[in-house]
């Protein structure tokens, strides 16, 4: 029977979540590197024993971590992120009118089909890839070299990279998003990218037909479809069915469309989850009743999924990149929050269930299928 493995990051950092394919009785291992903020965590889907984390400190800087056992032991790498300096300082000027500072790692992603390929996503927004598991890292520095880049500028958390989304079916196709630029899209491996923001409407940008400035928090699509893509922006649930080239909102019937995690169904494309979050300025969920939302029409329509979620007093928040499936046959979901709960559902949403409490505040959650 397959088993599973929740990667969590934390603010005071990781934990590694195991159970067997009934998903009913969980081993917490960890802290692993207790103190530190843990901003992701992500395994190879090539080599499930690697995981990477990203390790973060105001003393520090920036530490990667790798581990190639599947989390039992951890060795940190490539901490050269920017030039030949001292690791943990990361810090450049490339002549542009600002400088751009190293400050953290947003979000690893290793490649779907190498083991050594990974990349990263870092604030101030730019985009680091490994091809020697971390150990070395270049930029891919043609997305820094879009025209846009001197007007970006840092949403709420920052001006992170913090999504990256690799095609399966083809590498050289990658899509990211930046807060607050928008989402943006190479077709040649790297080197050259384009804004794809058409349809984005966001109320602090009176131009309609901005190019970038929408403050996008996070972007999910379906291994099967890669031209299919959804997105919570700062405000609306958006939906592209053509790789990005133009966008329309399907919030739907939502009870706000104002939100940070968004992910969907391993077996079902059509079918998304949301975690609707009151506003930009109250960041809890509506009514103080925490619900994950479902629709299995790829949006528009949505039905509010709360069995065994609380729903009285709750106001924590759920992050960009704390929601994640698994590949079971029937689709596991969870989510983490910044209260330290990490949920599980084992049936696709229907029903609910903490497998830890009293975290840290949760920062990410990722899931793995094991043998």
């Amino acid at each position: 029977m397959s088993s599973v493995r929740v990667l969590v990051g934390t603010r005071k950092g990781a934990f590694l979540l195991t159970a067997d394919g009934k998903r009913e009785r969980w081993e917490v291992s960890g802290p692993h590197f207790g103190g530190w903020e843990i901003y992701h965590v992500k395994a190879s889907p090539v080599d499930p024993n690697r995981i990477y984390a990203s390790q973060s400190t105001g003393w520090f800087g920036q530490i990667m971590q790798r581990s190639n056992d599947g989390g039992k032991t951890w060795e940190p790498v490539g901490n050269k992120f920017a030039y030949e300096g001292v690791p943990g300082t990361h810090q450049w000027y490339d002549g542009t009118p600002h400088p751009w500072e190293f400050k953290r790692v947003w979000h690893v992603e290793p490649s779907w089909t190498n083991a050594d390929t990974v990349y990263a996503g870092i604030e101030d927004a730019a985009l680091f890839r490994s091809a020697d598991a971390g150990q070395t890292w270049e930029e891919v520095s043609g997305l820094r070299r879009h025209g846009s880049g001197p007007h970006w500028q840092p949403g709420g958390g920052g001006m992170c990279l913090h999504t990256i989304i690799l095609d399966p079916a083809n590498p050289e196709r990658i899509y990211i998003a930046i807060s607050a630029a928008g989402t943006f899209r190479t077709d040649d491996g790297g080197v050259t990218w384009r804004a794809i923001n058409r349809g984005l409407k966001s109320a602090q940008i009176p131009d309609p037909e901005a190019e970038v400035g929408h403050c996008v928090h996070h972007v999910a699509m379906h291994r099967s479809r890669p031209d299919v893509l959804f997105m919570q922006k700062h405000w609306d649930v958006m939906r592209s069915d053509d790789a990005g080239d133009s966008w329309r909102e399907v919030s739907g019937n939502l009870p706000t469309d104002f939100g940070f995690a968004l992910d969907v169904h391993a077996h079902e494309p059509e079918t998304i989850y949301v975690v609707p979050i009151k506003s930009d300025s109250e960041h809890y969920p509506p009514e103080g009743k925490l619900r994950v939302y479902r629709s299995r029409t790829g949006g528009n329509q949505w039905e509010a999924l709360s069995e065994g979620l609380p729903q009285s007093d709750c106001y924590v928040n759920v992050l960009r990149d704390a929601m994640a499936v698994d590949s079971l046959d029937s689709c596991g979901v969870y989510f983490g929050t910044t209260g330290g709960q990490v949920y599980a559902s084992a049936d696709a949403g229907d029903h609910w269930a903490p497998i830890v409490r009293d975290l840290p505040a949760v920062l990410s959650v990722e899931v793995q299928t094991l043998p």
